[in-house]
C-alpha cells in the first residue's frame, strides 16, 4: 500500500479545504481508510473513517456536521471535504488504511499510513 495525501493548505476560518487520499497501488480496495490529524504538542487523533464500499461512515464528534468522507473506488482515492474550518482544526491530516473492512475509530486498527499533509486554519 502506497498512500499519498493532498489537498492541505492555509485557509481562513469559516473556509474549507478537500483532502484527497490516493493509493497508488491500488491494495486498499477491501479495506476500510481513516483520516486522523495531529497538532503540535498532541497525540494524532481520530477524525473520520469510511468502510470499504464507500459506507458506514463515522465521525469524530468535534468534526461531525462539518466533515464529510467519501470514497471513489474507481480512482481508488478516498476524500476528507472540510467545512466551516476552525482555528483548531489546524494539524497534519493523515490518511490510513485499516486492517478491516468496516469503518472504525482505533488508531490501532490501522495498518497502512501515507504522509501528512498540513491544513492551517487562521482566525
Amino acid at each position: 500500500v502506497q498512500l499519498q495525501a493532498s489537498g492541505g493548505g492555509l485557509v481562513q476560518a469559516g473556509g474549507s479545504l478537500r483532502l484527497s487520499c490516493a493509493d497508488s497501488r491500488r491494495t486498499s480496495s477491501n479495506n476500510a481508510v481513516g483520516w486522523f490529524r495531529q497538532a503540535p504538542g498532541k497525540e494524532r487523533e481520530f477524525v473520520a473513517s469510511i468502510s470499504w464500499n464507500g459506507g458506514s461512515p463515522i465521525y469524530a464528534d468535534n468534526v461531525q456536521g462539518r466533515f464529510t468522507i467519501s470514497r471513489d473506488r474507481a480512482k481508488n482515492t478516498v476524500y476528507l471535504q472540510m467545512n466551516r474550518l476552525k482555528p483548531e482544526d489546524t494539524a497534519t491530516y493523515y490518511c490510513a488504511v485499516a486492517r478491516s473492512s468496516a469503518s472504525t475509530r482505533g488508531l490501532a486498527n490501522y495498518a497502512y499510513w501515507g504522509r501528512g499533509t498540513l491544513v492551517t486554519v487562521s482566525s
